[in-house]
């Protein structure tokens, strides 16, 4: 069983910070490519009906359809990928190859201008999906291999921190570019918009040369076509493993559940205030960045909630809260409303996705080698979980033609998690001292 090169030291500060510089690195294209402006970009400048393979679907359903179909290679993809990296020891290589591959893809959205280039524009967004995507499995597989049990809350915090705060910086420059394109010299506005495009890919690949240079060095011991077969018995075994640990296996089942709730609410935010209660386009990006700022203070404050009460008590105080959301989400009739309800969604955004991965990096058995493998089941879990959570709104909504139904809907998935999440054990750990 191959692992990552042990001549480096444990709970290093340079090599943690290399870590959570990727966070910051890749954080920017989820923030600005998935949700500020390439989805409003890409329905601007493509036909509103358009005929796909055949079929005819409007551009938003196209735009929808390639999320889930990214979402639904790398899921299929990843537990393989994750396995011969566990075997062949090669962490870093695939975090690397995924990087590559989403920012290049990414600085190739600059040359879609329209119809003409529709093809371009949406392979390119979704092959910079898969990249994002792919990456997360082996930088989440690195925190149990650069630090001590102890200091996972407050590490996995710190890298989601960091995400939350370079996402927010460029977010900001590239609207002010594209708010004010004329005195930046720009022809138009959809030219700065494509300038935008550029640079999330630029930055992407450029912060992400700092973890590449920080983080412990591959140790490849196999190179032979056996990788592949290994790749499979790796992942069956862990497999076996989860299946046989009634402990990890209620946590993902909690995580699958409360994570479709979670990630739609975050998917959808946006199109709810603007289809309920027509929130315009400036006040949309308002609460975009009310999200990502609060979620700073929410990742850290869960954290120090965790080293004070345990994992399960922050988790399951933040799934009551993500219960509120959404009834009060049901009810909400103001803006002013919908702005507090933003707030307290970026409070347990970034905390519960921090404490997820740290209290699944708990319940992975002590001393493995399967890191990697582990952590492909639970981003399986959460990619699988987006498609779900997603689907069961757009379909709530197409039955009910009501948007807070929908909502109410996503409480159940909240308290289900709940329920099962009542059910886990986490091992306590001794409070760090620093």
């Amino acid at each position: 069983m191959a692992s990552t090169s042990a001549d480096f030291p444990i709970n290093d500060k340079r090599i943690i910070n290399g870590w959570a510089i990727f966070d910051w690195a890749n954080s920017a294209f989820a923030l600005v490519i998935t949700a500020a402006i390439f989805p409003a970009y890409f329905v601007a400048v493509t036909d509103e009906d358009l005929s796909v393979f055949g079929m005819e679907m409007s551009n938003s359903s196209l735009y929808t359809f390639a999320i889930s179909a990214s979402y639904f290679i790398i899921a299929l993809f990843s537990p393989l990928l994750s396995g011969i990296a566990d075997y062949g020891g090669r962490r870093k290589f695939f975090l690397k190859f995924f990087t590559i591959l989403g920012s290049l893809s990414c600085l190739s959205l600059f040359f879609f201008k329209g119809m003409e280039q529709l093809e371009l524009g949406t392979v390119g967004f979704m092959l910079s999906m898969i990249g994002f995507a792919g990456g997360l499995v082996f930088y989440n597989a690195f925190l149990p291999v650069i630090v001590t049990e102890d200091l996972y809350d407050r590490v996995s915090a710190r890298g989601f921190s960091f995400g939350y705060i370079g996402s927010v910086i460029l977010l900001i420059i590239n609207l002010v570019m594209v708010q004010f394109w004329e005195r930046f010299g720009f022809p138009d506005q959809g030219t700065a918009t494509r300038y935008a495009f550029l640079s999330v890919g630029f930055w992407w690949i450029g912060f992400a040369l700092i973890p590449f240079r920080r983080l412990p060095s591959d140790e490849k011991q196999k190179t032979s076509p056996e990788i592949l077969r290994k790749g499979f018995q790796e992942l069956k075994k862990v497999w076996g493993a989860v299946k046989g640990e009634q402990n990890i296996r209620a946590f993902l089942f909690s995580f699958f559940f409360y994570s479709a709730g979670v990630q739609t609410v975050l998917f959808l935010a946006s199109t709810f205030a603007s289809k309920e209660l027509n929130f315009e386009t400036s006040e949309l990006i308002v609460i975009i960045l009310l999200l990502q700022i609060v979620a700073i203070l929410g990742a850290y404050s869960f954290a120090r909630l965790s080293e004070w009460k345990g994992n399960k008590v922050s988790l399951i105080a933040m799934l009551l809260i993500w219960i509120a959301i959404c009834v009060i989400g049901y009810l909400v009739q103001e803006k002013a409303q919908f702005y507090a309800i933003a707030a307290a969604v970026g409070l347990v955004m970034g905390g519960i996705q921090s404490l997820s991965r740290s209290t699944y990096s708990k319940l992975i058995p002590e001393n493995s080698d399967d890191t990697t493998s582990y952590f492909s089941f639970y981003d399986v879990l959460e990619k699988v979980a987006i498609i779900v959570g997603t689907f069961t709104f757009g379909l709530m909504e197409q039955v009910t033609g009501s948007m807070r139904l929908s909502m109410l809907v996503l409480s159940g998935f909240f308290l289900v998690g709940l329920l099962l999440l009542l059910r886990v054990r986490v091992r306590a750990t001794a409070r760090p001292e620093v």
